[in-house]
């Protein structure tokens, strides 16, 4: 099931705060979600969270969206 991907603001501002092969590997990372190094958080805003390297990745998802 394919997933649609929403970005929060702040998301998107840290992330161009990043260098380019950083953000390369996040975005990579993201795309496959609900795959990969996920982890389902507990006592949480967000649901889940993705490990890419020294960064986490905090999102939520449910029936078509995942909003990181």
């Amino acid at each position: 099931m394919r997933y649609k991907i929403k970005y929060e603001k702040d998301c998107l501002k840290y992330l161009k705060k990043l260098d380019r092969n950083t953000q390369v590997k996040i975005i990579n990372a993201i795309s496959q979600l609900p795959f990969g190094d996920v982890k389902k958080l507990q006592g949480s805003i967000a649901d889940y969270r993705l490990r890419v390297g020294n960064y986490r990745i905090i999102f939520s998802k449910d029936d078509k969206n995942i909003i990181i």
